[in-house]
């Protein structure tokens, strides 16, 4: 199975805000990029398509063309108390835990990226049981979505291409496409 994942757009937030699961805007140039993800997607056929329920994956496939299944395990990581708060602005002795081992620290009210990595990997097993179930093969089919950075770090981490330790040296772009296979 082929599994495409597209980042969405660039956001209009502060610099060093932290955000994850909040709504936020996008940039006024989301036309421009969103125009570049279509072009590269516009002559593929997909079997399945998914987003995060977040409006700035669902903005970007609807402007796509696309009607997506709605998927809560396709959020970004929910930093609990800390959302919309500069990180440098965060007064929680939980922060200082969380830098030394976020794999397995919590933010406060929210996940760890072990949380994260644990709800996308449910996701991509279920999707690669659908996909078996419906051919009744494992020919290679595609399959799209729509989402966040760190879910696709986490589908990478699952695919084998990178470990927990080095995940971040493959932060995708926004507006960037991902494909694995899965």
């Amino acid at each position: 199975m082929e599994l495409f994942l597209v980042r969405h757009t660039s956001v209009d937030v502060p610099q060093g805000t932290c955000y994850g699961h909040s709504d936020v805007p996008l940039k006024d140039t989301f036309a421009y990029e969103a125009i570049d993800v279509f072009n590269q997607l516009s002559h593929l056929t997909f079997c399945r398509v998914y987003s995060s329920p977040s409006l700035r994956c669902r903005y970007l496939a609807e402007f796509c063309n696309f009607s997506p299944v709605i998927d809560n395990k396709l959020m970004e990581m929910n930093f609990g108390d800390w959302e919309m708060q500069r990180w440098d602005k965060i007064k929680d002795i939980r922060l200082q835990k969380w830098y030394e081992n976020w794999i397995e620290t919590s933010a406060t009210n929210g996940e760890s990226f072990n949380d994260i990595y644990n709800r996308v990997s449910l996701f991509l097993d279920e999707i690669r049981i659908s996909g078996l179930k419906k051919t009744g093969s494992s020919d290679l089919q595609r399959v799209l979505t729509f989402t966040h950075a760190g879910v696709i770090l986490c589908a990478n981490i699952y695919a084998g291409i990178v470990s927990f330790e080095d995940v971040f040296s493959s932060v995708p772009d926004y507006g960037s496409i991902t494909k694995i296979i899965l």
